[in-house]
């Protein structure tokens, strides 16, 4: 199918401005294509990058939300806060805990839910 159809287009890569000679072109020339289509590809793959890098920094948190006791350093890490803090919740009565022993602090799972859902 062939037209006659002229029709002034700016270039979506360079911006130049050409004739495009169909309704949907979008580039004026092969180079341009192809360099658009790369460059395409390079910002989904940075953009899947990125969301796998997201997904690896989650995936402990998410870990941790699954056990029903958690170790005081792992308590910290799920309240944002360092492990000498977490000690300080636990001496002061913020949060109930549990010794084992000698190194063997446990919490509860739903000791940490109660904290924020207090009103």
């Amino acid at each position: 199918m062939s037209s006659n159809i002229k029709v002034q287009r700016i270039c979506q890569y360079c911006e130049t401005e050409f004739t495009a000679r169909t309704t949907v072109t979008k580039h004026c020339s092969d180079k341009c294509s192809k360099a658009a289509y790369k460059a395409r590809k390079r910002a989904e793959k940075v953009k899947q990058s990125n969301a796998e890098t997201i997904r690896t920094k989650n995936q402990p948190i998410e870990q941790l939300k699954t056990k029903e006791f958690l170790t005081v350093r792992e308590v910290a890490q799920l309240l944002n806060c360092s492990t000498r803090s977490a000690y300080y919740y636990i001496e002061s009565g913020t949060i109930s805990a549990v010794n084992l022993g000698q190194r063997m602090t446990r919490v509860k799972r739903s000791e940490i839910d109660k904290l924020f859902n207090k009103t």
